[in-house]
Parts: structure tokens; C-alpha cells; sequence
């Protein structure tokens, strides 16, 4: 027995309009979440329009997150979905391979992300962390008063860690110019201006990934020749069940690309729960109890499922906050979804930051509600793809584990070593250009203890 349900064309997905040329590029870069939303309520999981001056279709809700994520009939890729972004500065680091290729490499890079190396990745931090946060306790004892801003220093701490644990070895004067480089190929995604114009978030990009590129390349016959625990002495080394290794290229891609991920949205990620530790003051005097209560300087890989509290505020703040707040795919044959046609060669935009506040399953979604996540609640098991901060399907972020005892190894020696507070009134302003970081660093009032 047919369907006599109406599969309907391309032309007839409802048109979200915008500026002509430039269309919906501007909401897409700076309000995101807000434009999302209103175009969902509006039109509902499917919409056209044009960004970047792309042919694309955003896909909304858990539905259309699944058929994307999932991708059970590999209709979509991510390598060209991605590559218009971020090839030029992430070329084919891990997020940008698909199918067997994507399945090779990330079986060989697997192994740097089990229990027994998070285990030694977590040793080997804490007095990087210890140090870093020697250094805000002397800044808020110089301070007194003025702020404390904290994303820039989240920032060099979690680029400290990357290095230490993922190289082996901590920067020395080069720092800087690393950081700047990272910040500046990030950046250049979603330039407006494609082409080198000295000056330009393009320009600065290609020399970012200039420097990025030597930086590593250099290292590597030292690293072949005496490897150590490090994420980069595995990649050198690492090979899978026919002894296949990775090219030097291959090396220095994934190097490039796993440390902006490993500190990039970490550092998003404890951004967001510091904000929401300083507005919630019985939240942050409830994790310091959690963290007191254990009675250690430091966390070993088994304390880390002891942090409940930690792990809902946790969750929350992934959910109102993704690190990654859109994910861009390319149909490579025709989709349908909800009773639309998609052709091949078109963007396919989904967005868990939009998923993470639809009202239909979330409670009062804008608001700071761990407890939502908790056993009693349990808000976000309605469906399998409603929470997605690290993505899902065969390119679920590889370093998702790590990324979590990074966060709660810092954010438990930060309790136990200060505290802090914002203003009842303020609201952490976000720049959505790139990934989603504080446009005015996030200032607080921070105190030893």
C-alpha cells in the first residue's frame, strides 16, 4: 500500500528572507539562538534561506538532529559541510574527514583517549592547574577590588594544559604567538572577506596556520625518536591492526585541530559556569561543599563521578551554552524530512543551542536549573537527541571524556581556592562570530580564600 502523503520540492520549504545577498548571514553570526527560535516558531524543523551567500536549509528540533547526526544513509557530510568554514585553517583535522577515512584516523587516535591515558592526562595537570591558580590568588590579593577577567586567563590555563599534556612540554616564550594563532584560525571561519586582505580575520588566519604548521612540524623527529605519554608521542607512534601509521601531515593536522579543541571549548565551557556560579551564589557555595567534603587537594580519576552537584551545573551550563553552537553539514544524494525534499549539494545548518531551548522540553528554558538533569527530572532523556553539547552520531566529539575531567579538575581546585561573584544585574554579553565567547571577557569580583 502506497503513502499518499505528498513529498513536497525544494521550492516549497518556507523562506526565512532576510537582507538580499547577505540574507541571514548577519542573525546566523550575532543572534544565533534568538533568530533560531523565531524562525522555529515561526515555520517550524525546516527552513530556507541563504547564508554566507550558501544555498543551506536549517534543520531544528530533535527530530532533524538525529536524522543529521545519525546519518544512517550517509546523505550527509561533514568534511563539506565544515570545509567552507574551516578548511583552510583545520585542513583535515578529524572533524573534516568523512565515512572510511574519518573512521581510520579516528580509530587510531582512539586509543589517546581511553581510561588508562585520561587517567595520566589528569595526573599530569594538576600542577599546571595548581600553578595557574597560584597566580589568580595573587592577582585577586593585587586587585582588591578591580575585576578579574576571566576568560583570557581560562584561556591561558587551558592552553597551559593542552600543551603539557598533549606535548609533553610547557610553552615558554612562544606562548603568546600560539594563542594568537589559535584565536586568529578560529576566527577566520566565518569571515566575511575570503581572501588575504592584510589585516583581514582571512589574513590572520593563514598566517595563524603558518605558525601553527611549523611550530608542530618542527618537533617531530624528536617526538619519533623519543616518545613519551603525551597525545603527540602517541599520534607519531600510534597504528592501527595492519600497522598502518600516520603521515607527518597527518600528525601535524590533528595536532592543530585537537589542542584548538581541547582548550578552545573548555574554556567556553568553564566560562559559562563560572558566570553562572557568580550569579548563583547557593551553587557555588554548594559545589565548595561537594569539593570540601572529599577532603582532597586535588581530584584522582575515580573522584570524578563523586561531584554530582558539579556534574548537573555541569550539564547546565553545556546546555545553555554550547561550546559548538552550530553544526554544519553538505547532502551529498537527496533527504527528505518532514515531508520536504532536500537536494544533494545543499547546507544542511542544525543547532544545539537552539534544541537545547526549545519549550517543548525543556522547563522554563533560559533559566540556570540544574536540577533539571537530575534523577528525579531527568529533562533531557525525552528523546536521544534533544542534549547534544558534544554532538552525536559517528563524529561525537573524541576528546568528550577528557573535556569533562578537564573542567571538573579545574573548577574543583578553583572552589577550594576561591571564590567569586557579578553583579545581580548582569548578563554575560556573548560574541557569536566564532565559537560563543564573553565579548567583554567576563569580569568578576574574585577573593582568595
Amino acid at each position: 500500500m502506497t503513502s499518499s502523503v505528498r513529498v513536497r520540492d525544494f521550492s516549497e520549504i518556507p523562506v526565512a528572507g532576510g537582507i538580499p545577498v547577505l540574507s541571514h548571514t548577519f542573525n546566523f553570526l550575532f543572534q544565533p539562538l534568538s533568530s533560531g527560535l523565531n524562525l522555529y516558531e515561526r515555520f517550524g524543523p525546516v527552513i530556507r534561506g541563504d547564508a554566507f551567500g550558501l544555498k543551506s536549509v536549517a534543520l531544528s528540533g530533535p527530530d532533524a538532529v538525529e536524522l543529521v547526526l545519525r546519518n544512517a544513509d550517509q546523505a550527509f557530510s561533514n568534511h563539506q559541510g565544515w570545509a567552507y568554514f574551516i578548511e583552510r585553517f583545520f585542513h583535515r583535522g578529524l572533524m573534516l574527514l568523512d565515512f572510511d577515512e574519518h573512521k581510520f584516523h579516528r580509530g587510531i587516535l582512539q586509543a589517546a583517549f581511553k581510561k588508562p591515558a585520561l587517567t595520566d592526562y589528569l595526573h599530569r595537570m594538576q600542577p599546571v592547574i595548581g600553578h595557574g591558580l597560584t597566580r589568580w590568588q595573587k592577582q585577586a590579593k593585587r586587585l582588591r577590588k578591580a575585576d578579574f577577567m576571566v576568560y583570557p586567563e581560562l584561556k591561558r590555563l587551558t592552553l597551559d594544559i593542552a600543551t603539557e599534556v598533549f606535548m609533553g612540554e610547557p610553552l615558554g616564550k612562544e606562548a603568546d604567538a600560539i594563542n594568537e594563532a589559535f584565536v586568529d584560525c578560529v576566527r577566520a571561519g566565518t569571515a566575511l572577506i575570503r581572501y588575504p586582505v592584510p589585516g583581514s580575520r582571512w589574513h590572520k588566519g593563514v598566517r595563524g596556520r603558518a605558525t601553527l604548521e611549523a611550530f608542530f612540524r618542527s618537533r617531530i623527529t624528536a617526538k619519533r625518536q623519543q616518545p613519551g605519554s603525551d597525545l603527540f608521542s602517541r599520534l607519531c607512534i600510534a597504528e592501527d591492526e595492519q600497522g598502518n601509521r600516520f603521515s607527518d601531515d597527518d600528525v601535524v593536522n590533528h595536532m592543530i585541530f585537537l589542542l584548538m579543541a581541547a582548550h578552545d571549548t573548555s574554556t567556553i565551557t568553564l566560562t559559562s559556569m563560572m558566570y553562572q556560579l557568580g550569579k548563583h551564589p547557593d551553587w557555588q557555595r554548594r559545589l565548595r561543599a561537594e569539593a570540601l567534603a572529599l577532603g582532597k587537594s586535588s581530584l584522582v580519576h575515580d573522584d570524578l563521578s563523586q561531584l554530582p552537584l558539579m556534574e548537573l551545573v555541569l550539564k547546565e551550563s553545556l546546555r545553555l551554552l554550547s561550546p559548538v553552537h552550530v553544526l554544519p553539514r553538505k547532502t551529498v544524494k537527496p533527504v527528505e524530512f518532514a515531508g520536504y525534499r532536500i537536494p544533494a549539494n545543499t547546507y544542511v545548518i542544525i543547532s544545539p543551542i537552539v534544541t537545547h531551548h526549545l519549550p517543548q522540553y525543556w522547563t522554563a528554558p533560559t533559566q540556570f536549573d540544574p536540577e533539571r538533569f537530575g534523577p528525579e527530572r531527568r529533562e533531557h532523556k525525552q528523546h536521544a537527541y534533544q542534549y547534544l553539547p558534544f554532538g552525536g552520531g559517528a563524529h561525537m566529539c573524541i576528546g568528550l571524556h577528557f573535556a569533562e575531567l578537564e573542567i571538573k579538575a579545574i573548577l574543583y581546585q578553583l572552589l577550594l581556592k576561591l571564590r567569586w561573584c557579578v553583579p545581580d544585574d548582569y548578563v554575560m554579553p556573548i560574541n557569536f562570530t566564532s565559537l560563543p565567547t564573553p565579548r567583554d571577557h567576563l569580569p568578576v569580583k574574585l577573593h582568595a580564600l
